[in-house]
């Protein structure tokens, strides 16, 4: 399949499912279709091509304000650029389709965030999808994206990750650079991926 194709595939997912779970906060259908268009017009050989991805909301993503789940976070500067592990990815051939819902700051577990609504487990809807990440993890479950970005500081990834039937990583203090993401505590603030396998 072709990038396209592959991001294309996502957006339809994600608009057949996410009115129920609520893991986007902004789809970026015109930004992803753009630079799909633009990995299959390449001939660099690219390990992650066309491979949709979105990120929690604390990941900086150029034009749009970084929101952090919060409501005062909207009037915000919008980002100048995207954030580091977003450049990296989409460097790869990976394509990023959007930010994620997570709980306000990442001061919580269970992602019923009181400005963009809670995100349900899409295994069952009448359930929560765990958090602070619980939009990557709920994105991943529900089949709208194979991988996502999410940070995790006392259980973040971890939590939503086994509560979503997910596989979430945190790596090693460091490992990931954490540039262009907003704190909660920088001295425990890990940064890492979800997805199926």
């Amino acid at each position: 399949m072709s990038a396209v194709a592959h991001v294309r595939a996502a957006l339809a997912r994600i608009e057949a499912t996410d009115a129920r779970v609520n893991a986007f906060t902004v789809v970026l259908a015109g930004r992803a279709l753009a630079r799909a268009a633009a990995v299959d017009a390449s001939d660099a050989p690219l390990p992650l091509r066309g491979l949709p991805f979105a990120v929690k909301n604390l990941f900086d993503l150029e034009g749009l304000a970084t929101l952090a789940g919060s409501k005062i976070e909207r009037e915000a500067l919008a980002a100048a650029r995207d954030a580091v592990l977003v450049r990296r990815l989409e460097a790869a051939g990976a394509v990023c389709v959007g930010a994620l819902n997570m709980d306000e700051y990442a001061y919580g577990f269970t992602t019923e965030n009181s400005h963009y609504g809670p995100t349900r487990n899409p295994h069952d809807l009448t359930r929560i999808s765990g958090g602070s990440s619980g939009g990557s993890a709920a994105a991943v479950a529900a089949g709208q994206v194979p991988l996502t970005l999410g940070s995790d500081t006392n259980g973040s990834i971890r939590v939503p990750a086994s509560l979503c039937g997910v596989f979430g990583l945190k790596p090693t203090f460091g490992r990931l650079p954490r540039s262009g993401s907003y704190p909660f505590v920088a001295s425990l603030d890990h940064l890492g991926p979800l997805a199926r396998t």
